[in-house]
């Protein structure tokens, strides 16, 4: 008998979950707006984000001033305008090249001495480099960008003089990115926003929605249990999210060339898991606001932005206060663009990641615990 009533019950949770389910399917269908939000959103952030958001500088407008009118000077001005990054125009004086940089036109300024020739040819050979320090991230490149074009001209000229400097020859090799891309440390980065907006974002307006059109309270006259509810509430959303992992993924081998140097089954399967985190996430917080703007604001402050700030998609995280640190490492984003970029440009392993993926489960489990609670005691 007991057997008996274990296979019933189970039959009636089957036959409740596929009710159920159907049942927001449908309702999710019916919703246009949330139909072109979660299919149109990504592919909008995919290509905001991937091609407007870059830290490569290209083209930076330079202004060159030769004061030494030498062989030696013009050959600095050819290995700075050989460099693709740079963009040079030469300056009559430092007058006109420091009017240049105010009004914008250029964003450095490289004086050539006077004694450059005589100075090159034993080797040293100094080089002013004035840059416009307001956008920090940028003057750091271009620094970098004409070091290196001043250091391969004075190699040059030391091989065709025959002089050799002393000291250590560094040989730089740059691994898992060596393109020097940041669209590479970018758009996995990107796979992790979207997600998290789409996911916590649309299921926040799940039960607050139902909530304020009345239809929640139906049922509570059907044997529907809560944990059924939570479960049912998000499996037509997981289908717009795997759309969603699909296009991610697509654009990003595609569209940006991004290596996938590891598993795509594992980036497929951390994405789903992320996925569920994030709808779960939303829909606990639709469980605890009735309304659809409060449920809304809260998702955007508690999952986007920190997403987008906190988890290390632009910012890295070892630059950060101490006191922050800790915050950052309890957010799920955090774990997730860390194993997201881990498998797509480096290639690590899944078992190498276990405790991130596992910190992932754990929330959620967390997530459905929590918002099962809160359904159970709104249904009482």
């Amino acid at each position: 008998m007991k057997h008996f009533r274990a296979f019933s019950d189970s039959r009636g949770a089957a036959t409740r979950l596929r009710a159920l389910a159907m049942k927001e399917l449908r309702q999710m269908l019916r919703d246009r707006s949330t139909l072109l939000l979660g299919l149109m959103l990504p592919v909008i952030l995919i290509l905001l984000l991937g091609y407007g958001l870059s830290f490569d500088v290209e083209h930076a407008p330079l202004a060159v001033v030769d004061e030494s009118s030498s062989v030696q000077g013009e050959h600095l001005i050819r290995a700075l305008s050989g460099n693709r990054y740079l963009k040079v125009s030469r300056k009559a004086g430092m007058d006109e090249a420091v009017e240049a940089m105010r009004l914008g036109t250029a964003m450095g300024i490289v004086r050539i001495p006077s004694d450059y020739a005589r100075r090159s040819e034993s080797g040293s050979a100094p080089v002013q480099l004035i840059l416009n320090g307001v956008d920090s991230q940028t003057v750091r490149t271009v620094e970098a960008y004409v070091s290196a074009a001043v250091g391969t001209a004075l190699q040059k000229q030391s091989d065709r003089s025959s002089v050799r400097s002393s000291g250590l020859e560094i040989v730089q090799r740059t691994w898992y990115n060596e393109a020097g891309q940041s669209t590479w440390f970018l758009v996995p980065g990107i796979i992790v926003i979207v997600l998290t907006l789409v996911g916590a974002f649309l299921a926040s307006l799940l039960i607050a929605r139902e909530w304020e059109r009345g239809t929640f309270e139906s049922l509570f006259v059907t044997p529907v249990r809560p944990f059924e509810i939570v479960i049912t509430k998000t499996a037509p959303y997981l289908l717009i999210g795997i759309v969603d992992i699909a296009i991610c993924l697509l654009s990003a081998r595609y569209l940006f060339d991004v290596p996938i140097r590891g598993s795509l089954a594992a980036i497929a399967g951390v994405s789903f898991l992320y996925l569920f985190v994030s709808l779960q996430m939303g829909l606990m917080i639709s469980g605890l606001a009735r309304s659809q703007f409060l449920a809304s604001e809260v998702a955007l402050i508690l999952s986007f932005l920190p997403a987008a700030m906190l988890s290390g998609f632009v910012f890295d995280l070892r630059n950060m206060p101490g006191w922050l640190t800790p915050i950052c490492n309890i957010l799920p984003a955090t774990h997730f663009v860390k194993i997201v970029r881990e498998l797509f440009l480096v290639g690590t392993r899944p078992w190498d990641l276990a405790a991130s993926i596992l910190i992932l489960c754990a929330y959620a489990v967390l997530f459905v615990s929590v918002t099962t609670r809160t359904v159970r005691k709104r249904l009482r």
